[in-house]
């Protein structure tokens, strides 16, 4: 009997692990099209040392137009294209300033940064859930567009940069954008430590169970948005909490 109750346990924790993963990401492994990774890029410089291939301690100051990525993005886009790779799902990436619709018609996209990719706040300004700023840029929060008078969800840049300790949010969402018809991903936090929330929480089956259990009694609606947290301590995020998800 104990030997029937566990083979019982462990099949139905393979299930909920298995099907955890599945929820979220099985529309994308399954479409057939290759991914594209839209992240955020900035012109930032305007000139790049190289070093002398005899003397390596020698460098020589170029003029050349450099695009800059934030770091921090690069955590949920190593994450992602692991798992992309890890099934076989071919994938490429773009700066969001050179990205165009005829892109997005391609297959899915994983747009990756909030406030410095435009087609991130482009693309979830229509959803419940989307970012907001006031007009000095100095308070940038997650928005609600069924309880327009919420401010909870809100990241103080001084507060910011001051402490570096702070409570930071994000937006993860899945759904098929009408305008170019293909799966859209979005993994952007409203601080950087946010986005690399948002990385973990696509990639952790223990995450994405919070998934099924809010997907239960959404009479199997596929498109999906979720409201994450995660407490920023020196800099450095913790483990992402789901504040809130929307079916539709």
């Amino acid at each position: 009997m104990l030997i029937c109750a566990f083979a019982v346990t462990f099949v139905w924790w393979r299930t909920l692990r298995h099907s955890a993963f599945d929820v979220f990401w099985e529309p994308i492994l399954n479409s057939g099209d290759p991914v594209l990774f839209c992240i955020a890029d900035q012109n930032l410089y305007t000139a790049i040392a190289l070093r002398d291939a005899g003397d390596p301690n020698r460098q020589t100051v170029l003029k050349d137009n450099l695009s800059a990525v934030v770091m921090d993005d690069l955590n949920p886009l190593v994450k992602i294209a692991g798992v992309l790779q890890s099934h076989g799902t071919r994938y490429s990436l773009k700066g969001e300033g050179i990205t165009n619709l005829s892109d997005l018609r391609n297959g899915p996209t994983v747009f990756v940064g909030a406030f410095d990719n435009a087609w991130t706040l482009r693309l979830t300004k229509p959803l419940r859930y989307h970012f907001a700023n006031n007009p000095e840029m100095t308070r940038f929060w997650i928005a609600d567009s069924a309880a327009p008078e919420r401010t909870d969800w809100l990241v103080d840049r001084a507060q910011q940069q001051a402490t570096n300790n702070y409570r930071d949010y994000a937006i993860v969402t899945r759904f098929t954008d009408t305008n170019t018809g293909k799966i859209a991903i979005v993994a952007a936090g409203v601080g950087r430590g946010g986005t690399i929330a948002a990385g973990e929480f696509l990639t952790d089956p223990v995450y994405l169970a919070q998934v099924v259990n809010a997907a239960r009694g959404t009479s199997g609606k596929k498109n999906m948005e979720f409201v994450l947290s995660t407490e920023i301590i020196d800099g450095q995020p913790g483990t992402p909490k789901m504040e809130a998800a929307y079916f539709w």
